[in-house]
């Protein structure tokens, strides 16, 4: 049994078992302050993300998202699917306390942390039984990543010092995956500024093992019709 696929890890197996591999996310707010939920609950939104095929749910906790703590509890109490909590985690009490909310990964921004830091919260994460979900923006920040194989390394699209707003750069993406794969990341991730079933279609197919979305998703009729189209452009790009 590979580190990766040992028991006790959840959010990383569904990732990497599943054949819709997108982590679909819920957020009150997008980064210039709009609603994201439009009236709906977010049990309907968890709802629609499971008649989707979603392998994990992400939960954004940060205030400028509109989020908080009793966000992340109240839909882990809706599903049994890993959740991944998104905030500035930078200490180990609040790993813990992820953990007893619910979920089963939590962000860590390399670009935040200093690499004694990253180390630690990595180990601490792996002690308690969560994925670190490590979000990256530059191949300097892969050194300070202990454990790449049990850890999700993610490629932000979007530029956290201007709180993500803009379109983002998928060319990132693309431009740091051979770095990722070297460093030995068994789920390399796109994150952020996936604005449609095309574009994340080419992504999975240059070659990552997941996706992160929330915008698009939240901004769709149908979530299940975002993924259909998604399938739908992999299988023709798959025969040309």
């Amino acid at each position: 049994m590979t580190k990766h696929n040992r028991p006790g890890f959840p959010f990383l197996e569904a990732l990497l078992a599943s054949p819709t591999p997108v982590v679909m996310e819920v957020k009150r707010r997008d980064a210039h302050g709009y609603d994201m939920l439009g009236g709906r609950t977010p049990a309907a939104i968890v709802s629609a993300y499971e008649s989707a095929g979603a392998p994990c749910v992400s939960v954004v906790t940060g205030r400028w998202f509109g989020g908080s703590p009793a966000l992340l509890r109240d839909v882990a109490a809706l599903t049994a699917l890993p959740i991944l909590q998104k905030d500035f985690i930078t200490r180990k009490d609040q790993i813990r306390t992820a953990k007893e909310l619910g979920a089963s990964a939590v962000l860590l921004t390399a670009a935040l942390l200093p690499a004694s830091s990253m180390r630690t919260l990595v180990t601490e994460c792996l002690l308690t039984g969560l994925t670190p979900f490590v979000e990256i923006t530059q191949e300097s920040e892969l050194a300070s990543v202990h454990h790449p194989e049990e850890c999700v390394i993610a490629v932000n699209n979007k530029d956290i010092k201007t709180r993500e707003r803009g379109a983002g750069d998928l060319g990132r993406s693309l431009d740091l995956l051979p770095a990722v794969l070297d460093a030995g990341a068994a789920c390399p991730v796109s994150a952020s500024g996936i604005d449609s079933p095309h574009t994340a279609a080419a992504l999975l197919d240059a070659g990552f093992a997941g996706l992160l979305v929330g915008t698009s998703l939240l901004r769709t009729g149908s979530p299940a019709a975002w993924v259909d189209a998604m399938e739908g452009t992999r299988k023709g790009l798959a025969v040309r």
